[in-house]
C-alpha cells in the first residue's frame, strides 16, 4: 500500500512538471508574438510625424547642472536604486519603474528634479486649459521607440521647447511644470492607455466644436395651470390617420438611424481592429488633484490633445507611478478595471508607496497613545536622529528657467499651423497674421469617414478691420452666415445670404443700440423686406414692405438689377402699447395700400373687449375732379369697440388723413434709404473681401515698425513724404531705411570726421553731446520755472481779486443799509410833523420801524 501511494505521488509530480513546462512554453510563445507585434508597430509609425535626430543637437551651451550631478543629486540616485531593489524584490511581477533616465547630456537625473515649477507671464497660461492647449499646439508629437516600455531618456523642458517636439513623457513634464507654477496640485503619471490615446488617433472621436451645450429649461418659464381656463376647441382631424402617419414617420426615422448606426459600426470595426498590445501600451499624462485653484475633483489631462478626462475614463488602463517636483509615489492598487477603482489619496500608505519620507507632515497619534508613558530625553533624541536620517528633501531642479518669448508664444514657434482629424471632421489652426485674410481656424464637416463630401465649413478670423469674426458656409444649401464684432461701419452683427447679388434672400442683424433708428434685423427677399426695431420712442417694432413686379422693359445694369425700379405696393407698421394713451387711441397696426390708395388703422385692444377698434381711409372715394381730397362719410369707415356707434366729425378725420398721407411720403423715403443702405452694405462687403486689411495693436511694436518701414520705403519710391523727409533724396532714404537711430550722428557730422576717429576726436564728440544734453535740461528747467512762477502770480492775482471783490461787496451792502436807514428816518420825521396828534397804534408802529432801522444799521 505504501509503494502504491509513493507511485501515485510521483505520477502527480510528473504531471505538475509537464503542466508547468507547457505554461512556460506558452508564455515564451506569447512573448515572442508580442515582440514581433512590437516590431510591426514600430515599422507602422505614422508617416506624418517627421523624423528628427536627437543625437545631433548642440549641448555645448547648456549649463553645468545639465552635465553633472551635485552631491545631493548623487545621494538621491543612490536612494532611488535602493528603493528600486526593494520594489523589485517585493513585487517581482511588476515592471521596472521610471526613476532616473538620462538627459540630453547623457547624465542620469531623477524624474522629480526634471520638473521645473514655472509661471509664464501670459494671461492665457494662468489656467490649466490654457496651459494644456498651448503645450498640445506648440509641440509636435513623437511616438515612443517601443510602445510597451518607457523611454530610456527624458530631456529637459527647455530643450523640448527649443526643438518643439517630444514624446508623451516630455509633454507631461512640461505641462506639469507649468501647472505647478500656476498653483495647481499637478503630477506626472506613468501608466498605460489605449492605442488611440497613445498614438494621438482622434479619427473616431467627435470634434469638441460640434458638441452643442444642452439647454436647461428655466423654472420661471413654466406656466401655472388654471382649472378655470377656457378649454380649446377639438381638432376635427382623424386621430387614427394621425397615428398612422406618426407610425410611418417613426418607422422611417428608425430605419434611417439603424442604417446610419450599422454604417458607423462597420467603419468603426474596420478601423478599430483588435489591438494586440492592449493593456501594454505605455503612456504618460498629467493628474490634477483637488484642493487648489478651486478644483472640485481629480481629473486627467492628455498632453497630446490638451483635453481633460475623468479618472474613470475607460481609455486609461492603469497607473504605475506618479511624481511631482517634491516626491515620487508608486501605485499599489489593483488596475484590472483600469483607473475606475483607484483612490488618489497619496497619503494612504496602503495604496501609494512613497519614496521619500515626508518629514514635514505631522505625525498622527495612534489610538491609545495617551496611555503610553512619556519617553526619556535620550529616547526622544534617538528618535529625532532617526527621523533626520530617514527624511530627505528633494534637491532643486537641475533644469534652467523655462522661458518663452512673446514672438514664439504668439506664433507658436516656426510651425504656425496644425491639422487635427476627427470623426467626419477636420480642424485646421493657424497663428494670427499668418494668413493675409486673418484666418486662424477652420472646421470642415464631412458626410463620410473618407473626408470626401463636404457638408459644412466654419472659419474663424482675427484682427480684421471689417470686424469679421466667423463665417459658416453650408455646402449643400449654399447658405453663408457671417458674424461680426461691434465696430463695423454699418454696425453689422450677422449676415446670412446665398449670394452678394441684390434682390436675393438675405438676413442682416445689427447692433441696434449703436444705430440711430434702433434697427435690429432686416429680412429681404425678391419682393419683400421686413425690418425689426427694438427700444424706439415711437414704439415701432416692425415694418413690412411689399414691392411690385417690374415691367418687361426694365434696364439691367450689368448682372445687378436696377433696384430703384421696384415699386412699393404696401407698407405695414406694427407698434407696441403706449400706456400714456387710451387703448382705442393707440395705434397697434397701420397698413398703407399705396396702389389701392387705402390706409387701414388697427388700435390696441381695450380691457374687457374681444375686438379692436379700426379705421379705414379710402383716398380714391374722396377725390374731386381736380384730384384733391374732399372729406365725405364714405372716405373713412370707423369701428369703435366697446362703445355705441356715433358719427364722428369730418374735421378730425380729415386732419388724421392729412397726417397719414405725410407719414406715407416719409415711409417711402425710409424704404428707399433702406434699399440704398442694403446696396451700400453689399458693395462694402465685396470690397472688404477683395482687399482684406488687418489691424495691428499699438502695443505690437515689431509689426508697427515693419509697417512704418514699408510706408517710408513706399514714400521714397513715390517721391512723396508727409513730413520734412520729402526734401531728402531717394537714395538717401533707401540707405537710411532699416538703420537704427544714431544719437551721435549730428555731433559727428558737425566735427566733419570720417568713419574712423581718434581718441581726442571721440572725446570732443562726447563733450559736445553732454553739453547739448546739459543745455536741453537747463532749457527744460527754465521753462518749468517760468510756468511755475506764472502759476504763482496768477494765483496771487486771483486771491487779491477775491479779497477786493469781498470788500466792494461789503461797502455796497453798507451803503444800501445806510440809505435805507436814512429814508426811514426821513419818513419818521415827516410822520411826526404831519400828524402830531396820533393814536397809540401809530406810535407803536413807529417804534417798530425805528427798531428795524437800528437793526439794519447794525
Amino acid at each position: 500500500g505504501g509503494r502504491m501511494e509513493a507511485l501515485e505521488e510521483e505520477e502527480e509530480a510528473e504531471e505538475q512538471r509537464e503542466e508547468e513546462e507547457l505554461k512556460a512554453l506558452e508564455i515564451s510563445d506569447n512573448l515572442q508574438d508580442v515582440e514581433e507585434e512590437v516590431s510591426v508597430a514600430q515599422a507602422c509609425v505614422p508617416s506624418d510625424v517627421p523624423d528628427f535626430d536627437w543625437s545631433s543637437i548642440d549641448t555645448s551651451q547648456l549649463p553645468s547642472s545639465y552635465k553633472t550631478n551635485s552631491l545631493k543629486e548623487k545621494k538621491l540616485l543612490h536612494m532611488a536604486d535602493h528603493f528600486l531593489r526593494q520594489y523589485t524584490h517585493l513585487c517581482p511581477d511588476r515592471k521596472p519603474l521610471f526613476l532616473h533616465p538620462v538627459n540630453e547630456c547623457g547624465v542620469e537625473k531623477f524624474v522629480s528634479t526634471t520638473v521645473r515649477s514655472t509661471l509664464l507671464p501670459y494671461a492665457e497660461l494662468y489656467d490649466w486649459d490654457g496651459c494644456a492647449s498651448f503645450v498640445s499646439d506648440y509641440l509636435t508629437m513623437e511616438p515612443l521607440k517601443s510602445p510597451i516600455t518607457p523611454p530610456s531618456s527624458l530631456y529637459s523642458p527647455t530643450t523640448i521647447l527649443k526643438y518643439q517636439r517630444g514624446n508623451c513623457f516630455d509633454f507631461s513634464v512640461l505641462l506639469c511644470s507649468m501647472l505647478i507654477g500656476a498653483r495647481y496640485d499637478a503630477y506626472c503619471v506613468h501608466g498605460y492607455a489605449t492605442r488611440e490615446i497613445c498614438t494621438l488617433d482622434e479619427t473616431l472621436e467627435p470634434c469638441p466644436l460640434l458638441r452643442r451645450p444642452q439647454e436647461v429649461p428655466k423654472e420661471g418659464t413654466r406656466k401655472k395651470s388654471n382649472k378655470y381656463r377656457v378649454k380649446p376647441l377639438l381638432d376635427p382631424q382623424s386621430k387614427f390617420e394621425l397615428q398612422q402617419e406618426a407610425k410611418k414617420k417613426a418607422e422611417t426615422e428608425a430605419a434611417q438611424k439603424n442604417k446610419e448606426r450599422e454604417e458607423e459600426k462597420v467603419t468603426e470595426v474596420e478601423k478599430r481592429e483588435r489591438d494586440p498590445l492592449h493593456g501594454l501600451r505605455v503612456h504618460a499624462w498629467v493628474l490634477v488633484l483637488p484642493g487648489r485653484r478651486e478644483v472640485p475633483e481629480s481629473f486627467f489631462i492628455n498632453p497630446f490633445t490638451g483635453k481633460s478626462h475623468s479618472t474613470t475614463d475607460e481609455r486609461f488602463l492603469g497607473i504605475e507611478s506618479v511624481w511631482n517636483h517634491r516626491n515620487y509615489w508608486v501605485n499599489m492598487q489593483d488596475c484590472r478595471n483600469g483607473c475606475k477603482d483607484l483612490t488618489f489619496d497619496l497619503g494612504d500608505a496602503t495604496r501609494w508607496e512613497v519614496m521619500l519620507s515626508e518629514s514635514e507632515k505631522a505625525l498622527q497619534l495612534l489610538p491609545g497613545a495617551e496611555e503610553v508613558k512619556e519617553l526619556s530625553d535620550s529616547d526622544t533624541d534617538e528618535m529625532e536622529k532617526e527621523e533626520k536620517d530617514m527624511s530627505f528633501d528633494m534637491p532643486p531642479s537641475w533644469v534652467a528657467p523655462i522661458q518663452i518669448s512673446p514672438r514664439d508664444f504668439e506664433t507658436y514657434g516656426s510651425q504656425g499651423s496644425k491639422v487635427i482629424l476627427y470623426k467626419k471632421a477636420k480642424l485646421e489652426k493657424w497663428v494670427p497674421y499668418l494668413n493675409e485674410n486673418g484666418l486662424v481656424k477652420r472646421l470642415t464637416v464631412y458626410a463620410d469617414s473618407d473626408y470626401a463630401e463636404v457638408v459644412e465649413v466654419t472659419e474663424w478670423f482675427k484682427n480684421r478691420k471689417d470686424m469679421l469674426d466667423m463665417r459658416e458656409v453650408n455646402k449643400q444649401t449654399q447658405v453663408t452666415t457671417e458674424y461680426f464684432s461691434p465696430g463695423h461701419l454699418f454696425h453689422l452683427k450677422a449676415h446670412t445670404y446665398t449670394s452678394l447679388e441684390p434682390e436675393t434672400e438675405r438676413t442682416m442683424e445689427f447692433y441696434h443700440k449703436a444705430r440711430v433708428d434702433d434697427l435690429q434685423q432686416r429680412v429681404e427677399t425678391a419682393n419683400e423686406m421686413t425690418e425689426y426695431f427694438v427700444g424706439r420712442d415711437d414704439f415701432l417694432h416692425l415694418r413690412h414692405t411689399k414691392f411690385g413686379e417690374r415691367g418687361k422693359k426694365v434696364h439691367l445694369a450689368g448682372t445687378k438689377t436696377d433696384i430703384d425700379s421696384r415699386l412699393v405696393v404696401q407698407i405695414k407698421e406694427c407698434f407696441h402699447r403706449n400706456l400714456e394713451k387710451p387703448a382705442d387711441e393707440d395705434v397697434a397696426e397701420r397698413i398703407f395700400l399705396i396702389t389701392e390708395e387705402e390706409i387701414h388703422l388697427t388700435y390696441h385692444l381695450k380691457d374687457k373687449c374681444i375686438t379692436a377698434s379700426k379705421k379705414h381711409f379710402f383716398k380714391a372715394a374722396g377725390r374731386d375732379r381736380k384730384g384733391k381730397i374732399v372729406m365725405t362719410p364714405e372716405t373713412c369707415i370707423t369701428y369703435k369697440a366697446g362703445s355705441p356707434e356715433k358719427e364722428e366729425k369730418l374735421l378730425p378725420q380729415y386732419k388724421l388723413l392729412k397726417e397719414l398721407m405725410e407719414e406715407e411720403k416719409k415711409l417711402k423715403q425710409h424704404v428707399q434709404q433702406s434699399k440704398a443702405e442694403v446696396l451700400n452694405i453689399l458693395k462694402t462687403r465685396e470690397n472688404e473681401e477683395t482687399n482684406v486689411e488687418l489691424s495691428v495693436s499699438i502695443y505690437d511694436t515689431e509689426r508697427n515698425k515693419k509697417r512704418y518701414e514699408a510706408m517710408v520705403g513706399k514714400w521714397a519710391r513715390d517721391s512723396f513724404c508727409p513730413f520734412p523727409l520729402q526734401t531728402t533724396r531717394k537714395d538717401e532714404l533707401l540707405e537710411q531705411e532699416g538703420r537704427d537711430l544714431d544719437y551721435l550722428a549730428p555731433f559727428h557730422i558737425q566735427t566733419g570726421h570720417g568713419e574712423k576717429m581718434t581718441k581726442g576726436q571721440a572725446l570732443c564728440v562726447k563733450d559736445d553731446c553732454l553739453m547739448d544734453l546739459k543745455q536741453s535740461l537747463i532749457r527744460k528747467a527754465n521753462i518749468m520755472q517760468a510756468h511755475f512762477e506764472k502759476a504763482v502770480e496768477d494765483t496771487q492775482k486771483n486771491q487779491n481779486r477775491l479779497i477786493a471783490g469781498k470788500e466792494d461787496d461789503f461797502l455796497a451792502r453798507h451803503s444800501e443799509t445806510t440809505s435805507l436807514v436814512h429814508s426811514l428816518e426821513l419818513g419818521l420825521n415827516r410822520e411826526k410833523q404831519t400828524a402830531p396828534q396820533k393814536s397809540r397804534a401809530p406810535k407803536e408802529k413807529l417804534r417798530k420801524d425805528s427798531r428795524l432801522a437800528k437793526h439794519l444799521g447794525h
